[in-house]
């Protein structure tokens, strides 16, 4: 199981705004283009294990301040989706 959660957490670290608004549409999660643009441009190099409770809390509360926090719960809703 670890090397699912190694390739996860690597993308997580390299996606683009593209992707995440498909993965977004795919779970009928909403987020914004320019949502999406600040997120992944947030996320790019960062190396966070969403599978670990804490660091997802801290990336979550990361994203709301460079977005709002709804669109921080979106998130959260998708990286849920991803650990499952």
């Amino acid at each position: 199981m670890a090397i699912f959660e190694n390739i996860i957490n690597h993308k997580i670290g390299s996606i683009t705004a593209d992707e995440l608004l498909k993965y977004a549409s795919q779970f009928n999660i909403s987020i914004t283009k320019a949502q999406a643009d600040k997120i992944a441009g947030y996320l790019r190099g960062k190396r966070v294990n969403i599978f670990n409770d804490s660091e997802r809390t801290a990336l979550i509360k990361q994203i709301a301040r460079i977005t709002n926090p709804e669109t921080a719960r979106e998130v959260n809703k998708l990286f849920i989706k991803f650990t499952k």
